[in-house]
């Protein structure tokens, strides 16, 4: 067949179904090419394995001999899986993860070679730093960096691979990716929440962040993918007419799972699990051909990296499985988008969650400590958040009705805010009555009672508490979670700070612990109140309730990444050791240098796929008419032929109408693009590409999908929502 959709549909319909089998339990392949603490502890000597360990629990660093050792046990593990290279698995600012591979032999004569892999080799090595989005933090001349290292993280073997988590750092120790910061957030939210903890439990030594996330995506057949030039470029469809059939059913979601789509996922979460990642759910989600997998909570950098890998691992079965997956926030207009919801809670080393309530007073103060401060963080650095998951896909998706909206607001539940409002009531200043005492310990005490039927979720807000955690729902499909999470860690880890010191000195005035944990708790309470919503995020009416609280709306990327700016945001992570000023703004300027490549390549492949695409199919399909009309004026003459071609007429007028203002509209975002390139610094030409280029797409989009009605669904040849959403 000519005609490239009904070809790629055609291939679709025929194609032989993948033979695939499953003999392995999950339990018996769990971690299999992991280099985890049981294979350490049967491949290093004792001595060896004691430092490795303490390295990865208490972040110590290993002296030369252990790092020799290691590496020569990661050596001899890694060939019994038939590796024949290592890398440093890293991520640099570019959003997706980065590898260059090196042979483990080495020639040491004529015809002689051994596989060598040392300590130097494992510890470090030296990528071109300049290479990699820096924000002007290297020249192009100046070309050094380094990857080093993370023992917390262990090395696994894919595709004959051993791939060692890194951090990657310039030659001045600057960092160049998401992995050091979140690693420095996570340590200082480690220390600022034990010494709150010491208020509680002495035993308590170290805290976790734990982050669960919920990995949502579609699925297209890879024919009816590579028969689309936009979402080969872009990752979103630019074009398309809503189908008559979509989501409206509702009856794909949590349906019945095809039989490709199920072999799909058994495939990449058998070799998920090899990884050990322990994905545990799946389910078809709201639109045609969207989907979701969730794994088990893991510590933070952990589930972080098991996320990307997972993200690699989900292409490259897709690929095999003759699909294409899509990880855009909003790849189909008409239907949902997708989102990464990162479920985060913080624990004890004494197994204890510090955001599940406990069954005494005792443990339910700690709780309410930890619940209401988080609360407080996110009051206070609200467009911060915005920031962490600001992107052009998710602009698409924000505020969408199906996501939350771009305003930034916090969930309890109704029975957590009664309870948050009692406590703000009854702490008076001064000393405490013991009836005082008395009402509030009894309140406190039953939490996990109100919790027992505070079973609710409001999907329409970004930061909702789940009952055990929060859910930040904002966090697009594509992002990497650790900009969302060194934000949310930083910040968090900043407020405990300022809520110890405040405690302490109450109890130093005169207070006792409890009376002055509970009225700094009541002061945090008023303060972050307006924060809290428990409404429809979707509505009008909270657009203006949000402005009446002072919340910020920022509806687009370059007007989020203006945070990064802020010189109370410079102090912050200045004084968190998180990230200095000059990395803050380094990564400012590689958002707003990303923002513009996207749309300015968007914009590049609407004006090609006009050309190339639009314009014959709408003059082919014409000139049938035409033809058409020619011929029953030709044959009944010209007054019945004309009247008999009615409508064809009428279609050849509507098809040149929107064919013309679809041009018109496409040269005059030319010339808009043409004018922002000429603009210097990223977040001016940011803001331009935002107000003067993106603002033509959808108006073009409009006169497109009228156009993609008109014509003979035989002349038009881009595949079609209802082919790639229902065929699966």
């Amino acid at each position: 067949m000519a005609n490239q959709r009904m070809q790629a549909y055609y291939d679709v319909l025929h194609r032989a179904p993948k033979s695939i089998s499953y003999n392995d339990k999950i339990s018996e392949i769990f971690a299999e090419n992991v280099f985890h603490s049981g294979v350490m502890r049967e491949y290093l000597p004792s001595d060896a394995y004691k430092s490795m360990m303490e390295s990865i629990n208490s972040g110590t660093q290993l002296d030369r001999k252990m790092a020799d050792q290691v590496a020569s046990a990661m050596k001899d593990w890694a060939l019994t899986k038939g590796a024949t290279h290592y890398t440093h698995w890293f991520q640099p600012l570019t959003g997706s993860t980065a590898e260059k591979h090196d042979a483990f032999f080495k020639p040491i004569g004529p015809g002689e070679a051994i596989e060598r892999f040392d300590g130097e080799l494992l510890v470090q090595q030296e990528p071109d730093a300049s290479s990699f989005p820096n924000g002007g933090i290297r020249n192009t001349f100046e070309a050094r960096g380094y990857t080093a290292w993370d023992p917390s993280s262990p090395a696994f073997v894919i595709d004959k691979t051993l791939c060692i988590p890194t951090i990657f750092i310039a030659y001045t120790g600057e960092a160049l990716d998401y992995k050091m910061p979140l690693l420095k957030a996570l340590n200082v939210v480690n220390q600022a929440a034990v010494d709150v903890c010491q208020y509680f439990d002495k035993n308590v030594t170290k805290t976790i962040a734990t982050l669960g996330w919920e990995q949502e995506y579609f699925l297209v057949d890879k024919a009816l993918f590579n028969a689309r030039p936009d979402l080969m470029m872009s990752g979103r469809a630019l074009f398309g007419h809503a189908s008559a059939k979509g989501q409206q059913l509702d009856d794909h979601y949590f349906g019945s799972i095809t039989d490709r789509v199920s072999a799909f996922m058994r495939d990449f979460e058998t070799e998920s699990v090899r990884f050990g990642i322990p994905v545990t759910t799946r389910h078809n989600e709201v639109a045609p051909n969207q989907f979701e997998c969730a794994p088990i909570f893991e510590e933070c950098n952990l589930a972080n990296d098991h996320n990307l890998l997972l993200m690699d691992i989900m292409e490259k079965v897709a690929r095999k499985h003759d699909f294409r997956i899509l990880f855009h926030e909003k790849p189909f207009a008409g239907v949902n988008g997708s989102g990464k919801h990162n479920n985060w809670s913080l624990s004890t080393n004494t197994g204890v969650n510090l955001l599940s309530p406990g069954k005494n007073p005792k443990s339910n103060l700690q709780f309410l400590t930890f619940f209401v401060n988080t609360i407080k963080a996110i009051h206070d650095n609200a467009d911060l958040l915005r920031a962490s998951i600001a992107s052009a896909g998710n602009d698409h998706r924000l505020g969408a009705n199906e996501a939350p909206p771009a305003i930034i607001s916090v969930f309890i539940g109704s029975q957590l805010t009664d309870l948050l409002d009692k406590i703000e009531k009854n702490v008076k200043a001064g000393k405490m009555t013991p009836e005082e005492k008395t009402e509030l310990k009894l309140n406190i005490g039953k939490i996990p009672q109100i919790l027992l039927d505070n079973t609710d979720r409001n999907r329409t807000s970004p930061f909702a508490f789940t009952g055990n955690k929060f859910e930040f729902r904002a966090v697009g499909s594509s992002a990497n979670c650790s900009s969302a999470m060194i934000v949310l860690n930083t910040i968090v880890a900043n407020q405990l700070k300022d809520f110890k010191y405040n405690v302490d000195f109450r109890i130093n005035s005169g207070d006792g612990k409890d009376e002055a944990i509970l009225k700094e708790l009541q002061k945090l309470i008023k303060e972050s109140k307006n924060i809290r919503f428990e409404g429809n995020g979707y509505g009008e009416e909270w657009v203006e309730e949000a402005e009446k609280r002072g919340l910020s709306n920022l509806k687009d990327t370059p007007r989020a990444l203006k945070i990064w700016s802020d010189q109370g945001v410079h102090d912050l992570f200045d004084k968190m050791n998180v990230l200095t000023p000059r990395e803050l703004m380094a990564r400012q300027d590689i958002e707003f240098e990303n923002y513009v490549h996207k749309i300015q390549i968007e914009a590049r492949v609407i004006g090609e796929m006009i050309q190339n695409f639009v314009i014959p199919a709408a003059v082919q399909y014409q000139n049938k008419l035409i033809k058409n009309i020619s011929g029953l004026v030709s044959v009944l003459g010209d007054i019945q032929g004309k009247e008999s071609s009615k409508s064809q007429i009428q279609i050849v007028s509507k098809i040149s109408e929107h064919m013309n203002k679809m041009k018109q509209l496409s040269d005059d975002m030319l010339l808009a693009r043409k004018k922002a390139n000429k603009i210097t610094g990223n977040r001016s030409k940011a803001i331009a590409y935002c107000d003067s280029v993106r603002v033509y797409f959808d108006e073009i989009r409009y006169h497109v999908d009228k156009l993609e009605l008109l014509i003979d669904d035989e002349e038009w040849r881009l595949p079609k929502f209802r082919e790639m959403l229902f065929t699966r």
